[in-house]
């Protein structure tokens, strides 16, 4: 799994390797991460759900 390796212990060794190695965390936790838009719609009336749906399951049903 992916990230098991991020739970592995490692030691760091050296005043200014520690310092670095903090300050890139800290850097890190300051960055902002830009909102990225999924494809897709919100689905709020249900009516329009319900017909959006059944042109999903009728679109799968086509290409069988």
């Amino acid at each position: 799994m992916a990230t098991s390796s991020i739970t592995h212990n490692f030691i760091i060794e050296g005043e200014e390797r520690v310092e670095r190695f903090i300050n890139a965390l800290e850097t890190a936790m300051n960055m902002e991460i830009p909102d990225t838009p999924a494809p897709g719609r919100l689905l709020t009336d249900s009516k329009e759900d319900r017909e959006f749906i059944d042109k999903l399951i009728e679109k799968y049903r086509s290409k069988k």
